[in-house]
């Protein structure tokens, strides 16, 4: 089990909503257990509207990222990069390191590595390297390096499928049914985005989607209601499930 000071988790996602749809119900089961959570976006969600300016919507959704974050008392952290120009170049991988050198995560949760759409795998791949960059001395940063590496969850694929159609399965399952009521208040908050979706992706019923695909993901754990992950297993990181030693029986495989 990684042996860091404090008991803390960090989502790191390319938007606003991402971490509500795709991990937090096991955050707030993580919140429960008595650990910090921090949120983290890559971008404010600049280009998520149909009616308002970059900086209108980022302030917007700025707001409904850390409301969201209140309702578990995580804190809120925003890169302020552009939506559609993530890119791995030298200032994201070391602005995230340094976001994570800042936090000292024991576990990071991100975008799925085959999504549909280049910001989430190019986060997934910025993240991958920012954790292990957080114990590399000769990093550019001011923030000073911290080991172990942290434990690296990859959360399922928007749909459970790449952008190829072919379904992306989880080897994690975390039970979430006692806490999806926590998950939906916090997917409520980006009220911005139901209309964006609506207009842009001819998606309604946000929250029902949401609740849909957790119950996807509950019948392949036995349960109710579930989220799925796969752990980064590569040579240098944690290669036990830690999320199994404090989540016990909520995990599923």
């Amino acid at each position: 089990m990684n042996q860091l000071s404090g008991k803390t988790a960090l989502g790191l996602f390319a938007h606003p909503d991402d971490a509500e749809l795709m991990c937090a119900g096991t955050l707030a089961l993580l919140k429960d257990a008595g650990w910090n959570i921090h949120i983290a976006t890559m971008t404010p969600g600049d280009k998520g509207t149909a009616d308002l300016t970059r900086d209108e919507i980022s302030s917007v959704r700025k707001q409904e990222a850390a409301e969201s974050c209140s309702i578990i008392d995580a804190s809120y952290h925003c890169m302020d990069f552009e939506d559609l120009y993530i890119m791995y170049d030298r200032e994201s991988v070391n602005r995230a390191t340094r976001l994570i050198r800042k936090v000292k995560p024991a576990i990071v949760f991100t975008a799925s590595p085959s999504d549909y759409m280049q910001d989430h795998e190019i986060t997934a791949s910025i993240v991958q390297a920012a954790c292990f960059a957080s114990g590399v001395r000769n990093l550019e940063s001011e923030t000073p390096h911290f080991e172990p590496v942290p434990y690296l969850y990859y959360s399922d694929a928007m749909e459970g499928k790449d952008k190829f159609g072919n379904k992306t399965d989880p080897s994690i399952l975390v039970d979430i049914s006692s806490v999806i009521n926590t998950k939906e208040r916090m997917l409520s908050c980006h009220a911005s985005q139901r209309n964006w979706l609506l207009i842009h992706h001819k998606i309604d019923e946000y929250i029902l989607a949401m609740k849909r695909f957790a119950k996807e993901r509950g019948k392949l754990a036995g349960t109710e209601f579930a989220e799925g992950f796969r752990q980064h297993l590569g040579h240098g990181f944690p290669q036990d499930n830690i999320l199994k030693d404090i989540l016990g029986d909520k995990i599923k495989h």
